[in-house]
């Protein structure tokens, strides 16, 4: 369970890097415009807000990234819950998509790391 826990942490990580550069430097480029269904204007007009965005995605990563290599239970919990209900909220307040992307592998992930606990 343990390595099923770790896998899902590690997935979650990449996901929030990949979040990260959609965000923060694809924002206005066509595959950002895309992803986030926006028009140009729209998209220029938020690139500083989701540059924003986007650098904390990435301190999410680095937070999975550092319980994952320190091996502490605790830190990856914390990262792990805060993505959660990052998730959630994104889910009911922006995009209802963002609960089963973000939201959902977090929980799959909470949830292993407490069968571990």
């Amino acid at each position: 369970m343990k390595l099923l826990a770790d896998i899902l942490v590690a997935l979650i990580a990449i996901l929030h890097v990949w979040i990260l550069v959609l965000e923060m430097f694809l924002w206005t480029r066509p595959l950002g415009l895309k992803t986030f269904r926006q028009s140009r204007e729209a998209a220029e007009a938020s690139k500083v807000l989701a540059a924003n965005q986007g650098l904390y995605n990435g301190f999410l990563a680095a937070g999975l990234a550092w319980g994952l290599i320190s091996g502490d239970g605790a830190i990856k919990l914390f990262f792990v819950a805060c993505v959660l209900v990052a998730g959630i909220y994104g889910g009911l307040t922006a995009k209802r998509s963002i609960l089963y992307v973000q939201g959902l592998p977090a929980l799959l992930a909470l949830l292993a790391l407490l069968a571990v606990r």
